[in-house]
């Protein structure tokens, strides 16, 4: 549970307005979002969650139409209650609001059931179209969302293995520890970093680390 109570009692909305749950660990971005949403005459705020648990247990009691997920959580990130939430009511409408622009970010949000993703900082008018869009059964990807997965090929997709490797660079692992910790051989480990660099169009494994930052491989 977050330091902060995560959900607000609000009125039952009438049955003509797209009720709205609003997921972000900032209660200041939630509270922002929230007057966006309620402006709208067709629209309505009918609960907030700060984290992945309490995501799913507000979802559950609220039962929306429509949930606007950061992928920033405390507890787990935001495709994990996704994908949990998803699995509760496979109709539901997601839309992604986050800071994450990564191709990996993107294509795990969207892979999990997300239809609509916006990056936090796009212009209210963006927000109001993608949860229309997205309730209308349609996707919703800004141009800057559709050209970094248009940089996606699959020659630059790690493999889970080649991820742990990256997430394991990203700790300062040698290739003796990453071997150790993932139970392989030594030249079986050098052999996937070799992989990762190449994937990742690097030379060395601080630009691994960064690159693999930049695409949403790995997080701080």
């Amino acid at each position: 549970m977050s330091n902060l109570k995560s959900d607000i009692l609000f009125a039952e909305a009438p049955a003509n307005q797209l009720r709205v749950l609003i997921v972000d660990d900032h209660p200041l971005m939630r509270l922002g979002v929230a007057a966006m949403i309620n402006s709208q005459e067709d629209m309505t705020v009918i609960g907030q969650a700060g984290n992945v648990e309490d995501a799913v247990r507000v979802f559950q009691e609220k039962n929306p139409d429509l949930v606007l997920m950061d992928l920033r959580l405390p507890d787990a990130s935001g495709v994990t209650a996704i994908r949990r939430i998803v699995a509760i009511a496979p109709q539901v409408r997601i839309v992604v609001l986050t800071t994450y622009e990564g191709d990996e970010d993107i294509h795990q949000a969207l892979a999990a059931g997300a239809m609509g993703y916006i990056v936090k900082g796009m212009s209210r008018r963006a927000l109001i179209d993608a949860v229309r869009r997205v309730q209308a059964g349609q996707k919703f990807l800004p141009s800057v969302v559709n050209d970094t997965l248009s940089s996606r090929t699959p020659a630059s997709v790690l493999t889970q293995r080649e991820q742990e490797v990256l997430k394991l660079m990203f700790r300062g692992k040698s290739n003796r520890e990453i071997a150790d910790l993932l139970q392989i051989r030594e030249t079986t480990a050098k052999t996937h970093v070799s992989v990762v660099l190449t994937k990742l169009n690097v030379e060395d494994r601080t630009q691994a680390v960064v690159e693999g930052l930049k695409r949403g491989l790995i997080h701080l």
